[in-house]
């Protein structure tokens, strides 16, 4: 693993109207991440096509795997901003389904897939369940990857953390009214002694509202940057030991 140094994380809660839409605008925005020093972009939970799960199951089109062509232009945007770009989408993996998460890297190649591992009742009927915890390097940092109600699972990041994740990367989606949700489970995984950085939506999508909030909080639970309910293109901050 290589030295560790400080890292620039950006976190967003962009959102746009389809597929085509959102992979153009996730690449600007990486670009635009990248152009400031990001070493790392973090999106939402199913990022790519929103929680839009009746779309999901009419339209095999929307669904993802890891070496699709179409997801060529983040590819792009990555090499070109120098960054790591961790991106919410319907994942096909070995024949099956799951709320996925891909993580590309600097050199436009795929550092990992996730697979949430913890499912609401609605999810079970179109998604599989994750069966590994996931953790990456980016600059000498060990990073957890986390999917939404994996958080909630006070489990999750217990093991993240044991496992020596020392940030917690959360894409999610809170509703409105969650607020307190939202902090207890950022609490429970900064408790842990994680950083955590949480990218989630503002506005509607899949007939919920979202509120904002992404940010990054430190170890114990502080908030080091934070969003309001506006569309944002980035929030920044710099994890250090």
């Amino acid at each position: 693993m290589e030295p560790k140094r400080p890292l620039r994380v950006a976190t967003v809660q962009p959102f746009t109207a389809d597929l085509s839409a959102n992979i153009a605008e996730h690449a600007r925005l990486i670009r635009i991440a990248g152009a400031e020093g990001a070493d790392l972009g973090v999106f939402p939970e199913l990022s790519l096509t929103g929680l839009e799960f009746d779309a999901l199951a009419a339209d095999p089109g929307l669904w993802l795997a890891e070496d699709d062509p179409r997801l060529e232009p983040l590819r792009e945007a990555c090499r070109a901003g120098g960054i790591h770009a961790v991106v919410g989408l319907p994942l096909l993996e070995a024949g099956r389904r799951y709320i996925g998460t891909l993580v590309v890297g600097p050199d436009g190649e795929t550092v990992a897939t996730y697979a949430k591992r913890n499912l609401h009742n609605s999810e079970e009927e179109l998604f599989d369940t994750g069966e590994r915890q996931v953790i990456i390097d980016v600059h000498g940092w060990r990073l957890g990857l986390a999917v939404c109600l994996d958080a909630a699972n006070p489990a999750h990041p217990k093991e993240l953390a044991e496992a020596g994740a020392e940030v917690y990367v959360l894409s999610a989606l809170f509703s409105e009214g969650q607020e307190d949700r939202l902090l207890d489970q950022v609490g429970v995984a900064a408790g842990c002694g994680m950083w955590v950085v949480l990218s989630q939506y503002t506005g509607k999508t899949g007939g919920m509202a979202a509120f904002g909030g992404s940010g990054v909080w430190t170890p114990g639970g502080d908030a080091e940057v934070r969003l309001g309910v506006e569309f944002s293109e980035w929030a920044y901050a710099t994890i250090t030991a």
